[in-house]
């Protein structure tokens, strides 16, 4: 057996690359990759709006399903980022199947009436936006353990005649809130964007307690960021609600917009972040 070595042909010397072109083929490469990694990101996050700074910070907190302290729960492509909107005094009263219409002015229209309008506006202009959005009745047994990036429940305020201060609108989360950061941000961003867009005042000087302690804050679970809006006065603003329900409902999708994305917002008498 011969263990000499065969001798290998010689083959012509391999040209070298500059180190430019070097350099600008590793530049071509990093930049493929990112662009791959980006595609598959924006693929399994699907509603507009998310700028890709925003979306990063969600994909960095993620979601602690068993925590009762965790970050807000961020969906994958399959379910969606859901957000809840409540169609205030809609549905049977629990046992007794009774409406309840809420305000009523003495020509017969009625709160209900105003919320139905404007809440079904709010929720095509979501679930244009890419939300996943469920319709929720006032008693609605979906809303037991509810859980979603946001839930809002669209009121109006009393038919009857107080003074002439009684316009504009309120907004307020829940007073014993276990998220109280995240449920004053989405009253604030509600409360900027709704004035914003209707030219409505805030109200702040007559929410009350039934707004605060609204029965819906106790019945969703509790990392819930939820918000109750009385989107104007039945009595002073009827024209408005009645006859410009798309401007009441864009102030409050881009409201929930500005909460979901996180985008500056202030309080009336506030400075601007």
């Amino acid at each position: 057996m011969n263990l000499t070595p065969e001798r290998t042909p010689l083959r012509p010397p391999r040209r070298q690359a500059s180190p430019l072109l070097r350099q600008l083929g590793r530049h071509l490469a990093v930049t493929a990759g990112v662009a791959a990694l980006l595609a598959t990101v924006f693929t399994a996050w699907t509603p507009a709006s998310l700028n890709p700074g925003e979306l990063a910070s969600r994909l960095i907190a993620g979601w602690d399903g068993g925590s009762e302290s965790g970050p807000v729960a961020l969906a994958t492509e399959a379910q969606g980022l859901r957000i809840g909107i409540v169609t205030g005094h809609s549905g049977p009263y629990p046992g007794t199947g009774a409406i309840d219409p809420g305000s009523t002015c003495a020509d017969g229209l009625t709160e209900l009436e105003v919320n139905q309008s404007i809440a079904g506006l709010v929720a095509d202009g979501l679930e244009g936006a890419g939300f996943q959005v469920d319709r929720l009745d006032e008693w609605d047994e979906d809303l037991t353990g509810y859980r979603a990036v946001a839930l809002v429940s669209i009121h109006v305020d009393s038919c009857e005649w107080i003074n002439d201060q009684a316009t504009g609108f309120k907004v307020a989360a829940s007073v014993d809130s276990s998220i109280p950061d995240r449920a004053q941000r989405l009253v604030t961003c509600l409360v900027d964007r709704y004035s914003r867009d209707t030219g409505l005042a805030f109200h702040q000087g007559s929410i009350t307690r039934d707004m605060t302690e609204y029965h819906t804050f106790n019945e969703i679970h509790s990392q819930t960021p939820a918000a109750i809006i009385e989107t104007g006065f039945l009595n002073l603003d009827r024209e408005f609600l009645t006859e410009h329900p798309d401007q009441a409902a864009r102030g409050i999708v881009e409201g929930i917009l500005c909460f979901v994305n996180n985008e500056p917002a202030t309080l009336p008498g506030e400075a601007t972040p």
